[in-house]
């Protein structure tokens, strides 16, 4: 049956405007993205097979193009305007946690990283360089690596904050290979550049791990810092 076949009320779009978009479903969403299904599927269908296709919306997002337009009603059209999608919140995300003190929006800061370093193939050191009253200077990647480990130089970590005139900083790194949890490397690396910015008198706030699937992880949070 055509979604427009549907009852009023339990069309994604129409759901949308009366309830918010918080109330849809992974595949409703989605669906309203897609606009039209294929061949003896409606939208709905065909969100709910991408979905199952590739597991999850984070793994969904993270397709390369040849993957995504394999299925059957995708196309390279279909996956720019994915990607369009996705950078428009990134960049919006970006502005949110340039206009206040980062600390007063931890949720918006941990969404940032994650739809900046999330999908990253390798491993990427990223610095939120902040001014004193902890507003974003600069978001700078640092260090690049591989799949699994990425040399980070606090050397030259202080080096970046005073290029910056930092008062604070906030670092991350994702870990592509998935796991969620910090490393004892990472724990020793985030003693080791919590000490040597205070010798410049730059505070380390918070170091995040983000993991390929899943919210990023607070060292701040674990008393790690």
């Amino acid at each position: 049956m055509a979604i427009t076949d549907w009852p009023a009320a339990d069309r994604p779009r129409e759901k949308l405007l009366a309830q918010g978009a918080g109330t849809l479903t992974d595949a409703e969403l989605l669906a309203i993205f897609l606009r039209v299904g294929v061949r003896g599927k409606s939208a709905v269908d065909l969100a709910r097979d991408l979905l199952a296709r590739f597991g999850s919306l984070t793994r969904l997002f993270a397709a390369e193009a040849p993957q995504f337009a394999a299925v059957p009603g995708m196309g390279e059209a279909k996956y720019a305007q994915l990607q369009a999608v996705l950078e428009l919140a990134r960049r919006a995300l970006g502005e949110e946690v340039a206009e206040r003190p980062l600390f007063t929006s931890p949720r918006a800061v941990a969404d940032y990283l994650r739809l900046t370093l999330a999908r990253e193939p390798r491993e990427v050191f990223l610095a939120l360089w902040l001014d004193a009253r902890h507003r974003l200077i600069a978001s700078e990647p640092l260090f690049h690596g591989t799949l699994t480990q990425t040399a980070v130089y606090p050397r030259e970590v202080v080096k970046r904050a005073l290029a910056h005139n930092a008062a604070a900083v906030i670092v991350a790194h994702n870990h592509p290979s998935g796991a969620a949890e910090p490393s004892a490397a990472d724990e020793s690396l985030t003693r080791a550049l919590r000490d040597a910015l205070a010798l410049v008198d730059v505070r380390l706030l918070d170091h995040f791990i983000v993991p390929s699937v899943g919210a990023p992880r607070s060292l701040a949070e674990r008393g790690l810092i």
